[in-house]
């Protein structure tokens, strides 16, 4: 069997190992691919391992020797999984494999909005403390976790740790999801979509990206919120009207947001949330700790030798 890996740096720059991919057949590893080389270099290959490289339905049908794509990550919107269908390929991703490393970003974002830690650790290196007339100083407002409501959208999996991690620090805890097939578990309120913006001082983002959900932070959500609340969203970039959230940031009508996501990546730089008040964003690491990654690459392998022996899984076509 061949496979081909189509843009391999990100989920491995060097630090592991593709090792459990090439036991299973020729492996054919490429840091990234330009989307104009992508039939070229699938043009022999049996199975096609992509994270961002996109598949169209006129990729797929160049390749007659396809039989496996498999995408290493959870979503598969880089796969025309119809066209996929039709040749009879199966598309697989990798649920969970980011949970725990997802759920400790947001609360990295979190804690650095509500105290400053790498504010402040800068002015120390920047000599202000050892020039300081007091022993101690603080020039932004730090905010206590205990007591505050911290309000999720969407509660799979990230959004159940999140809450876990909310619970731990004494925060109440609210959460919306468009069904729910068990009760919310205990400590964890269900509430609606508009009562989590309403309520919370801390909103979270972890539903899907879907027609219903695109934009779902915009003008009129964001002015149910509170001027003291905080958005986080490590999510997906579309859930949230940038330029709406940039305008309430810049007008202080939301105190500030924590985003490791957005709706094209890399941004180009008139992104406007680039340069708004109170806003920090990370350039898409959450899911990208060494463990995850390396849960990652074995979950890919898993996932082609489950469809080798005839029993495939996490096919989402």
């Amino acid at each position: 069997m061949k496979i081909v890996i189509l843009d391999a740096h990100t989920a491995n720059p060097g630090d592991l190992s593709w090792a459990p991919l090439e036991a299973i057949g020729h492996c054919v590893v490429h840091p990234r691919t330009p989307v104009a080389d992508i039939v070229a270099r699938c043009a022999e290959a049996d199975a096609v391992i992509t994270n961002k490289a996109p598949l169209s339905r006129e990729t797929i049908n160049q390749l007659p020797n396809l039989r496996y794509i498999g995408v290493c990550a959870t979503g598969t919107d880089v796969v025309d999984r119809a066209a996929a269908r039709e040749r009879g390929i199966p598309v697989t991703n990798v649920p969970g494999y980011g949970t725990p490393a997802v759920a400790q970003l947001v609360f990295a974002l979190i804690l650095e909005l509500t105290h400053h830690t790498g504010h402040h650790a800068r002015t120390v290196r920047d000599g202000r403390w050892s020039a300081c007339p007091d022993f101690s100083y603080q020039d932004r407002p730090l905010v206590e976790l205990s007591g505050r409501t911290l309000g999720i959208i969407g509660f799979g999996d990230i959004g159940h740790a999140v809450a876990r991690i909310a619970l731990a620090f004494d925060m109440q805890v609210t959460a919306s999801r468009r069904r729910w097939h068990a009760p919310a578990p205990p400590g964890v309120s269900s509430v609606a979509t508009d009562e989590v913006f309403a309520g919370s001082d801390i909103v979270t983002l972890h539903c899907p990206l879907t027609d219903e959900t695109a934009r779902l932070v915009n003008d009129r959500t964001l002015s149910l919120m509170k001027p003291s609340a905080f958005l986080i969203n490590t999510g997906r970039g579309p859930l949230v009207d940038e330029h709406a959230l940039a305008r309430a940031l810049n007008d202080g009508r939301l105190a500030g947001a924590g985003l490791d996501v957005l709706s094209t990546e890399p941004p180009p730089p008139d992104n406007p949330l680039l340069h708004a008040r109170n806003c920090l964003i990370t350039p898409h690491l959450g899911w990208a700790t060494l463990e995850a990654r390396r849960r990652l690459i074995d979950a890919v392998a898993a996932n082609l030798r489950a469809f080798l022996e005839g029993r495939p899984v996490h096919v989402v076509n």
